[in-house]
């Protein structure tokens, strides 16, 4: 695998001392955000068509991301990235599911690492803009109307892909949420990672830096007053029916959002 972007396993965005006039406008300007993030989507869209969109142009373009983001204002802070590799093999990597932004940034994080793919809903892989992009990470598709069906999409795509040495990124959440809900944060992923024999690494996030958008929900308005938070938990290793685990998980996710407040 290649060398990771950040050079340890902290990372924290470097303050700056004074702004020129350029990156005063970069800072307050949407246009200039949504600009940069649509201009690396058609590109994307078309490397993926030439069937030429392979990881490390992923991983290349997510850093791409997360470095034009610091330019909007955005203030990362990404810590435990020791527990990316701490397990032998492919992983499944747990979140909650708050933006846009994860789905964009975690390749960055994780893709040098380990190879990776994401357990995405339908309408992302028939998406007009995205849809290319992410049919060419192999994801496993699930509706999120039938329960049933999108266990099974999960169990039989989802182990056939851990067994091969890729490692899966799940949001167990229905939706994107800035509000964290456990309720709402159903047992999928651990019922996964029990059947596959993988260990699981959790990952909380704070990424309402980056909003949802009213026509495109992907192009949404930015808040540069709201700092991003990325973690990641020890790996753990399911055991029994994984209650107990995905308990772990959701005070995990809960403890970082009440330190991040």
């Amino acid at each position: 695998m290649q060398k990771g972007y950040f050079g340890s396993n902290n990372y924290h965005t470097p303050e700056k001392e004074s702004l020129s006039i350029i990156e005063k406008i970069r800072l307050d300007s949407r246009f200039y955000f949504t600009f940069k993030y649509a201009e690396i989507v058609l590109r994307t869209r078309k490397e993926a068509i030439r069937k030429v969109y392979d990881t490390k142009a992923w991983t290349d373009s997510s850093f791409e991301i997360l470095r034009f983001i610091e330019n909007a204002g955005g203030i990362f802070h990404i810590t435990g990235m020791e527990n990316i590799t701490r397990s032998q093999g492919s992983v499944l990597f747990i979140s909650n599911h708050m933006s846009t932004l994860e789905t964009m940034i975690l390749p960055s994080i994780i893709g040098p690492h380990k190879e990776l793919t994401f357990v995405v809903k339908e309408s992302l892989v028939k998406h007009p803009l995205f849809g290319d992009v992410m049919r060419s990470r192999n994801p496993v598709v699930v509706g999120r109307t039938d329960p049933r069906k999108d266990l099974e999409a999960v169990m039989n795509g989802g182990v056939d892909l851990l067994k091969n040495g890729i490692s899966i990124v799940i949001f167990p959440q229905s939706t994107r949420s800035v509000e964290f809900n456990p309720e709402e944060f159903n047992s999928l992923g651990v019922k996964l990672a029990r059947k596959a024999g993988v260990e699981v690494v959790p990952i909380a996030l704070k990424t309402d830096f980056w909003g949802n958008g009213k026509l495109i929900r992907e192009l949404g308005p930015i808040d540069h007053h709201k700092q991003i938070h990325i973690k990641f938990g020890e790996p753990m290793q399911i055991t029994g029916n994984g209650k107990e685990e995905n308990q772990r998980i959701i005070d995990f996710i809960k403890s970082s959002l009440q330190e991040w407040k």
